[in-house]
């Protein structure tokens, strides 16, 4: 069998090597030897701080011989891209401090976090953020204990991180989150550090894209830094055995410029590193000066830096017999078996003494003042750069009074028309009211979801190459606030990153593909609830979510296009930060959308279809429906004064609409049943207030829906949803209809029908429910089930519902 080493050619091999002298695109060493000395010491401090992170609980100065018992008694974090990430992090500042540049920095290999919680502590951000990680030798002992520690700090750039606003637990997102942050920030570079085993992810690969997203005008600048260290957790990475050339074009390609620095050797890799930087962000400038000079806005070529070295750089190069630095077994612990294993435990305390701790601190563990010098200070620190604190520098929202967009309702029910074009118009204005702190984003969909108004403000951002017929309705400006890509992860990382950094958005998704973004909604939702525990973290403004497009109404798309189960995804969530919004028509939806632009540290999601809906209340009420989150509809309820028959109850557009339309059916053929009916607005309403800060009392909920009058809660989403929220509480006899995964090509009604959430089947779920409508509502029953017979012919006779359907109204005048 041919072996994999005699597949290419051996100077193909010497190329993609991370061994040796430096090798590098832009030539030069800046450094005198001086400023190298303290350099590479700095870098052994960072080194030195990483391994004790990972390792030692006590003897942090190593001024006892190592034993046993200093040894953690379980080793958790990864060594393997923490040398590379702190290489990095230096040779940054130093251009901060000569350019007074401000700069924050993002680690796309989170889970590198010793390579950047070091730096950070060395500048002395970490110990006046937590002030028992002082710097000496106390607080520097509770800074190596705490790391993957209970009671301490997880093993990415968390939260709890200073200068952090990307985890990088998840990977795939630096690169999308870097261009939200530096969009309405001139001034600010953003250091992305992109892994190569993260490179290989989808969101990662489209996200290279960010390059013609970045206006040089009134944009700051990213600088992708890839990072090939060679190795994932146990295989190596597809972009570090590439050529070079090929790498090369690749990311010509996507638009960048790259320039390589590759190599092992310390002194030589740093010059190489010093001159490379330096040229990429004298790069930058020259981007910007020379459109911001000429007042036009065109695409540059971005520099980017491709930096080649070894995994684990610095570990030993062999130990046991098997290979060590520059393979996969250092991206995690490199020696696993120190605490029980004598020769290990001399390998790790010959290599922390080789990074010479005695002569990087003084004798109660300070970093010397000559070393201290290297770092920047105050807000140019990275790690106290106020873009990494957002809340510490947003402005909140100009919002103008949404209820001068209210649709005119005289009477429930009667009126039809498209429940998101409104809010377009008060976007289109809270655009017009922020236009440096407010961007609104979705996949090539916000005509679709009919807020095209914005664009009467503001057009979409287009600064590729431009075709005449683009004139002709494109909507195309180089100066375009709204952003969109077909990704729905890259315009997620954006709206993330453009929060994350202050500012404020809006994000409109189809229903069935918000799921895309599943798990970017947790990893920030996780990031906002630890946040709510750090005091020294400012809120920053909520993450809002508008799906549209809704399930049963995409009866014209199909299958395919039928999922409302994001809900469900969201549920799964804090209490603390997560909050859900069913708005039942357009007044409603304007105050929803208000309350949540107003909002900070949660995720709203608002679900509202775009087509034609019925609409029930005038704005006044809609106020006080949605100030509430859930309510009794006089109008639709005829049970005043006395117990009722049967709770009617929906959440959503469309079930809405059905639901209203059974009670009529109902109350035509039993005049003397009496209904309730309840529309829930804020669906955490039905959880206990025990489980969520805005569930209902028991007390409340059993004088809204009984506590033994059967319920028939007609939901936008999948029916177990609401079992989960309201399964503790006393009236068990609830009954939920909601999508069960029955659909096709068919018209409204009839998907409804195949889900059991139409008018008929409501009712006739009412007849079997109500004891004495089970024994005189046989005729009624028969009479619907032939409605629907009928529906359904129509609808396949003439592709669409009939007349009888698509223009029922509520027949009773409210006074």
């Amino acid at each position: 069998m041919t072996s994999v080493l005699e597949l290419e050619e051996p100077s193909t091999i010497a190329t993609l090597s991370a061994y040796g002298i430096a090798t590098s695109t832009v030539e030069g060493s800046p450094l005198s030897p001086e400023e190298l000395r303290k350099t590479q010491a700095y870098w052994r401090a960072c080194n030195y701080l990483a391994l004790g992170m990972i390792y030692l609980q006590a003897n942090p100065l190593l001024k006892e011989p190592l034993t046993a018992e200093h040894i953690k008694n379980r080793l958790l974090g990864h060594w393997g891209s923490s040398p590379g990430l702190a290489f990095i992090y230096i040779h940054l500042n130093r251009l901060i401090k000569k350019f007074e540049l401000n700069m924050i920095f993002m680690a796309g290999p989170g889970h590198g976090a010793p390579g950047v919680l070091g730096p950070g502590y060395l500048e002395g951000t970490y110990s006046e953020i937590y002030p028992e990680k002082s710097e000496d030798e106390r607080g520097l002992h509770e800074f190596f204990k705490q790391f993957s520690f209970p009671g301490g700090i997880g093993s990415h750039c968390t939260p709890e991180t200073p200068g952090s606003i990307h985890e990088g637990g998840e990977l795939g997102y630096v690169l999308s989150h870097a261009c939200g942050a530096a969009f309405d920030n001139p001034d600010l570079i953003v250091a992305a550090v992109v892994g190569d085993g993260e490179s290989e992810t989808g969101p990662l690969a489209t996200s290279w894209h960010i390059s013609k997203f970045l206006n040089p005008i009134r944009d700051g600048a990213v600088l992708p830094l890839l990072h090939l260290n060679g190795y994932k957790i146990n295989n190596p990475t597809l972009l570090s055995r590439i050529s070079h050339e090929e790498l090369e074009n690749l990311m010509q390609g996507y638009g960048w410029t790259p320039h390589f620095v590759e190599g092992s050797d310390p002194e030589s890799m740093h010059q190489a590193m010093a001159a490379t930087v330096e040229h990429c962000v004298t790069e930058i400038r020259a981007h910007q000066q020379e459109c911001r000079a000429r007042g036009a806005a065109k695409r540059p070529r971005w520099p980017m830096i491709v930096l080649r070295s070894p995994k684990g750089w610095g570990a030993p190069r062999e130990v046991g017999g098997h290979f060590l630095e520059g393979f996969w077994r250092a991206h995690q612990v490199p020696l696993t078996d120190v605490k029980k294993n004598p020769e290990q435990l001399r390998v790790l305390e010959q290599w922390m003494h080789e990074q010479k701790p005695e002569e990087l601190f003084d004798e109660n563990g300070k970093l010397i003042p000559e070393l201290k010098e290297l770092a920047p200070t105050g807000t140019r620190r990275m790690s106290a750069n106020p873009h990494a604190n957002g809340g510490s520098v947003r402005r909140p929202l100009r919002l103008p009074n949404f209820c001068d967009y209210a649709v005119k309702v005289d009477q429930p029910g009667t009126l039809e028309t498209e429940n998101v074009p409104p809010l377009g118009n008060f976007l289109r204005d809270v655009m017009k009211e922020n236009l440096n702190n407010f961007r609104i984003f979705g996949p090539d969909e916000t005509t679709s979801n009919k807020l095209q108004a914005v664009y009467q403000v503001s057009k979409k951002f287009w600064i590729a190459e431009y075709f005449p017929e683009d004139n002709d309705g494109g909507e195309l400006a180089t100066d375009g606030r709204v952003i969109e890509m077909l990704s729905e992860h890259t315009m997620e990382g954006m709206l993330e990153g453009y929060l994350l950094t202050g500012r404020n958005g809006f994000f409109s998704s189809y229903e069935a593909f918000v799921h895309v973004i599943d798990s970017m909604f947790n990893q920030h939702a996780k990031w906002l609830s630890i946040c709510n525990h750090l005091s020294w973290r400012q809120k920053i403004a909520s993450l809002n979510l508008l799906i549209t497009s809704t399930v049963w109404r995409q009866d014209h798309n199909g299958f395919t296009h039928q999922d409302p189960g994001f809900l469900d995804v969201v549920l799964n969530k804090s209490a603390e930060v997560t909050r859900i919004y069913l708005p039942p028509d357009a007044n409603c939806l304007l105050a929803v959308a208000n309350h949540c632009l107003r909002s900070e540290n949660y995720v709203n999601v608002i679900v509202s279809d775009k087509q034609l809906h019925l609409q029930y209340l005038d704005m006044n009420a809609a106020i006080e429906h949605c100030t509430k989150g859930i309510g009794i509809w006089g109008w639709a309820s005829n049970d005043q004064g006395v117990e009722p028959d049967v709770v009617m109850a929906s959440a959503g557009d469309i079930p809405t609409q059905e639901a209203v339309a059974a009670t009529v059916l109902l109350r035509e053929e039993f005049p003397d049943v009496k209904i309730r009916f309840v529309n829930v607005v804020d669906l955490f309403k039905l959880q206990p207030s025990k489980n969520h800060p805005h569930g209902l009392t028991d007390a409340d909920f059993d004088s809204l829906f009984t506590v033994d009058k059967p319920i028939i809660f007609n939901f936008h989403g999948y029916p177990y949803l609401i079992h989960r929220l309201a399964y503790a509480r006393h009236n068990q006899r609830l009954h939920v209809r909601g999508y069960k995964e029955k659909g096709n090509i068919n018209t409204p009604m009839e998907l409804a029908m195949n889900n059991e959430i139409d008018r008929f089947s409501l009712a006739i779920d009412a007849i079997d429910r109500i004891p004495r409508l089970q024994k005189i509502g046989a005729h009624a029953k028969e009479k619907f089930r032939n409605k629907q017979i009928a529906c359904r012919a129509y609808a396949y006779k003439n592709g669409i519902d009939s007349p009888e359907i698509t223009g029922w109204r509520w027949p009773h005048r409210s006074e």
